[in-house]
């Protein structure tokens, strides 16, 4: 019975050793993409969504996604990517009534990877539970989708949050920002979180500064400022490419909290024959 007691041994050693390496093996970094699609807008001629849907999806695809903040999403162009992305599951509703109606800041991830352990969409005004409630001086209504998703592969949990502050309001901006930071402090408790979106906020700004000041309890960080690998230009919106390059600002962001470390950073400032994505580039992050 010793010997094969004795036998067996440096067999279950060499299984425990394998265990491990494959529980090291599963904590697989995570990439996560912000991409305003810029709605579709018939005046756009060319660059109108029927010409760029494919090659929107296809950039997603390309890059391995496998969490995507949406911004300016209408119920069509969520349609067209849901029959080109089945892979995906996607959250958030229309801006305008809570349902179809209006822009979506649509959240998308991989469904082979999560499992959605919760999620939502608030307004980003004075009564963030009221369906179509546009805040402070916006000129739009403005919402932010978020979920809280559990890693299949390695078992964690992380808060992932969407959104698109306003575009004229710079108190819809501020407050904005201030309820997200709340909602992100409330929603995740502490857990890992990853919040993209369009700011319409450049670095310098005020609205920046204030999500990433290191003195606020609940700040995050900019994942371009530590990435030690950072790619492509310092701006991401074009216009189709019709603002000067040394013009264009850099409003598109994707923010780390609580533990998680970025790994690489890129705006993806691509054209195929002169064709765009988006009137925006989209921004990837590699995390873990």
């Amino acid at each position: 019975m010793k010997k094969i007691a004795l036998l067996l041994f440096p067999i279950l050693l060499a299984s425990c050793g394998q265990g491990n390496q494959t529980a090291t093996a599963v904590l697989e970094p995570m990439n996560v993409m912000s991409f305003n699609i810029r709605y579709d807008n018939p005046e756009d001629s060319l660059n109108n969504w029927q010409y760029r849907k494919d090659r929107a999806a296809n950039a997603i695809r390309f890059y391995d996604a496998d969490i995507v903040g949406t911004q300016e999403v209408l119920h069509n162009q969520l349609q067209d990517l849901q029959q080109r992305l089945p892979e995906y599951g996607v959250i958030g509703v229309g801006r305008e009534d809570g349902k179809e109606k209006g822009e979506y800041s649509a959240l998308w991830y991989k469904k082979e990877r999560f499992e959605v352990l919760d999620s939502g969409t608030f307004w980003l005004s004075e009564t963030p539970e009221v369906p179509g409630s546009k805040g402070w001086d916006g000129a739009c209504e403005r919402v932010a989708s978020w979920a809280k998703l559990k890693d299949k592969i390695s078992g964690k949990e992380c808060l992932a949050l969407n959104t698109h502050l306003d575009h004229v309001g710079v108190v819809a901006r501020r407050e904005g920002i201030s309820l997200i930071l709340d909602k992100v402090k409330e929603l995740g408790n502490g857990m890992p979180v990853v919040v993209t979106g369009d700011f319409n906020s450049t670095p310098e700004s005020d609205v920046i500064n204030h999500i990433t000041n290191p003195e606020g309890p609940e700040h995050l960080t900019d994942a371009r400022t530590v990435s030690p690998v950072v790619y492509g230009p310092a701006w991401s919106f074009h216009d189709f490419g019709s603002i000067p390059y040394e013009h264009r600002p850099l409003i598109d962001y994707v923010f780390v909290g609580n533990g998680v470390k970025v790994l690489k950073y890129g705006v993806l400032a691509e054209t195929e024959n002169e064709a765009f994505l988006s009137d925006h580039a989209p921004v990837l992050v590699t995390v873990e």
